[in-house]
C-alpha cells in the first residue's frame, strides 16, 4: 500500500480532472447531462482508480486498477475528440488536453509494467 498523492501520474490526472471540469462549463446547456457529464466521470475515474489501486494490498490489484484508469483515459481521449469535432472545444484547448492525456496514458502503462514485474 502506498500514498497515491506521491504518484506523479495521480497528480497529473488530478490536474487534468480539474481542467476538464472547467472546460465543460462552456459546453451547451443541453450537454450538461450528456457529454459534459460523461467527460467529468471519465476524467475523475482516472485519479480515483489510481488512488483505489494504491490502497490495495497486492501489486496485482494495483495493476488492475491502473488498467481501469487507462481505460478511462482512452474514453476521455475520444470524448475530447468528439467535443472538438462538435465545436465545443477550440483546437488549442483540445491539443493541450490531448497532450496531457497522452502523457498520463504513457505514465499509466509504464507504472503498470513496473508493478507487474515486481
Amino acid at each position: 500500500m502506498q500514498d497515491y498523492r506521491k504518484l506523479l501520474v495521480w497528480e497529473k490526472a488530478h490536474h487534468l480532472t480539474l481542467d476538464i471540469y472547467k472546460v465543460v462549463e462552456s459546453f451547451p446547456k443541453y450537454e450538461v447531462f450528456g457529454l459534459a457529464s460523461q467527460m467529468r466521470r471519465s476524467a475523475y475515474s482516472i485519479p480515483t482508480n489510481i488512488a483505489e489501486g494504491a490502497g490495495r494490498n497486492s501489486d496485482a490489484d494495483f495493476a488492475y486498477f491502473l488498467n481501469v484508469a487507462l481505460g478511462s483515459s482512452n474514453e476521455l481521449d475520444y470524448q475530447l475528440l468528439l467535443s472538438k469535432d462538435l465545436g465545443y472545444l477550440q483546437k488549442e484547448e483540445y491539443i493541450k488536453l490531448y497532450t496531457a492525456i497522452g502523457e498520463i496514458k504513457g505514465m499509466l502503462i509504464a507504472l503498470t509494467n513496473k508493478v507487474r514485474t515486481k
